[in-house]
């Protein structure tokens, strides 16, 4: 499944949000209107086959490699890599954590 399918259902259950970053996978005209109805400003970058460009704050886009970074230091721990868990719940306990492991300790 392609991840624009939940974007949908994150950003209905998600909170205020001034800016959301992603990258070119979330390239659609009716993703990009839903946030601002939320008044949102995506901050996206345009698909290279576009006719027309997407103009994007290229300076808060840098910052992307921070959440990416945390994922791969996430998936450092093999559990949460291949997934184990089939509960959801249990993921989520699992991945909280290893988050505690990674940035606490």
């Amino acid at each position: 499944m392609s991840d624009i399918t939940a974007a949908y259902d994150l950003i209905s259950r998600a909170g205020a949000m001034s800016y959301l970053i992603a990258d070119k996978g979330y390239d659609a005209d009716a993703f990009r209107q839903r946030l601002r109805a939320k008044k949102t400003v995506p901050v996206i970058p345009g698909r290279s086959n576009r006719k027309r460009k997407i103009r994007y704050d290229k300076t808060r886009y840098k910052d992307r490699h921070l959440v990416e970074n945390a994922f791969c230091r996430l998936k450092d721990f093999r559990r949460i890599a291949t997934r184990y868990d089939k509960l959801s719940r249990n993921f989520l306990s699992t991945v909280a954590l290893a988050t505690l492991l990674a940035y606490w300790i």
